[in-house]
């Protein structure tokens, strides 16, 4: 596998935050997007905003930007393709998904991801962590997908198909488990509430 493509997924409408862009806002003096970026940036060859509306309003990013193919707002998976389909025209292999409001994810989640898939004999691969009551907590919008797929979830988006879960599962696809973290490298933030946590996440650990 070659070094990934990362596609930042954006394409949400930020509901419990009374809609708009939730990436945008500051978060300890830096957008969440910008956290999102540096963080990504290191680990890729080069990334894609995946984004509906009007795309000028990232232009600060200088990425380019990207729209679900598919209409009504399909969710995460219909991002995944229209990263899968960028990167087809780039001459990519793979790509790797992050969200866009989840700003502490790990510095090593490509490598990890790429070193499970392979350990797995999987093509497709998604980010773990522990969980106390359920054993393990699946973080579908972090995964490493390769391009050759995409014509196989184009099918399943028009066939109705909206969890990730739903169409990962049958493929194949290798969990890698981050773990050894004193904070969530999942933490995502929805709410104002969030941001206040993640604050506070910064200050203690460093972020």
């Amino acid at each position: 596998m070659r070094d990934p493509i990362g596609v930042i997924l954006a394409g949400g409408q930020s509901r419990r935050m009374g809609g708009g862009d939730k990436c945008l806002l500051s978060l300890d003096g830096t957008s969440v997007l910008d956290r999102v970026i540096a963080r990504l940036e290191p680990q890729v060859t080069r990334i894609i905003l995946n984004a509906n509306g009007a795309p000028d309003r990232f232009a600060q990013t200088g990425l380019p930007v990207v729209a679900d193919s598919i209409g009504g707002f399909a969710g995460p998976l219909a991002g995944v393709l229209a990263g899968l389909d960028r990167a087809a025209e780039e001459g990519a292999s793979h790509i790797v998904t992050v969200a866009a409001d989840t700003p502490f994810f790990p510095s090593s989640l490509v490598s990890g991801l790429g070193a499970a898939a392979i350990a797995q004999d999987k093509p497709l691969a998604m980010a773990m962590t522990p969980d106390p009551e359920r054993g393990f907590a699946r973080h579908p919008t972090f995964g490493l997908w390769p391009v050759d797929l995409r014509d196989n979830l184009r099918a399943a988006l028009n066939e109705g198909v909206s969890k990730v879960i739903l169409w990962t599962e049958p493929l194949g696809c290798a969990k890698m488990v981050f773990e050894g973290f004193d904070y969530d490298p999942f933490f995502n933030i929805n709410t104002a509430e969030d941001f206040a946590e993640a604050e506070a996440m910064i200050k203690k650990y460093g972020l």
